[in-house]
């Protein structure tokens, strides 16, 4: 378990080359619009603008299985952890008061460009089918307690024993994140993980909840970098964009080099 070093704090996961450019797109997000924002990266990803760089404790246990690491390797008290192919449209400080609220806070419920929550079940179909909350990674908040280190040990121990869950209408042979996140929110009592409201919220860019034909939005959709964030078919984003096209991270990095380069 790291050692406390800083109350609050925000953090990436970043393992493998191709979450760099997107770890650090979103630590210069963060930092340009919340100069005294601490951000701790974990995985191998090393960047001035990170705070704190941090290997993962029990090293690469293999893509996603990873996640339940983050537990002992936050060096904050109280963590947000938001994925790495996401990038900030504006301060996020607001958040704190809400997700203070619960122990562990697992966002629920996504929205398209629009800002308009998505009623598309193309991809979450499997969680209805299995009454699963429809919940997201992408943004995670824990203090330390002991309901945050039971609920990081059940996901892993779901990781590790995926072989005996048997979900209707799943055929893959691995989990998501979402998925035993949400497997976890339900063993241990979905009440304690969210929140009534659906904030705090994110825009997800995959295609069918943003009415594309294809996955590549960038494509099919017109956008544009500005000093408030992502504008797209002029439409100004207000909460965080998980942007997804992991090769979008390098215009958003050359962005916020950018700005942050004229503060």
């Amino acid at each position: 378990m790291q050692a406390v070093k800083a109350e609050q704090g925000y953090l990436i996961v970043s393992q493998g080359d191709i979450y760099h450019p997107c770890a650090r797109a979103l630590a210069k997000s963060i930092k340009y619009f919340m100069p005294r924002a601490k951000v701790a990266v974990v995985g191998d990803c090393q960047d001035p603008i990170f705070d704190y760089e941090i290997e993962l404790p029990h090293g690469d246990q293999g893509g996603l299985k990873n996640d339940w690491q983050i537990f002992e390797a936050t060096p904050f008290r109280q963590t947000i952890k938001l994925e790495a192919d996401m990038i900030l449209n504006g301060s996020i400080e607001h958040w704190w008061p809400m997700v203070e609220k619960r122990d562990v806070f697992v966002a629920q419920g996504t929205r398209n460009f629009y800002g308009h929550k998505t009623t598309d079940r193309t991809y979450r179909k499997h969680l209805d089918d299995n009454k699963l909350p429809d919940v997201y990674n992408a943004i995670t908040y824990w203090r330390r307690s002991e309901l945050a280190a039971k609920f990081f040990i059940t996901c892993r121990e779901i990781f590790d024993n995926w072989d005996q869950v048997k979900l209707r209408n799943w055929d893959q042979p691995e989990p998501d994140t979402d998925t035993v996140y949400a497997l976890a929110t339900v063993l241990l009592g979905r009440e304690n993980f969210l929140l009534p409201s659906t904030y705090p919220q994110f825009a997800h860019m995959k295609g069918k909840i943003n009415f594309c034909h294809s996955e590549d939005w960038t494509k099919e959709l017109v956008w544009e970098l500005t000093d408030r964030g992502l504008r797209i078919q002029t439409i100004q984003q207000q909460i965080p964009t998980h942007y997804q096209v992991k090769r979008f991270a390098n215009v958003l990095e050359e962005h916020y080099d950018g700005l942050l380069g004229s503060n």
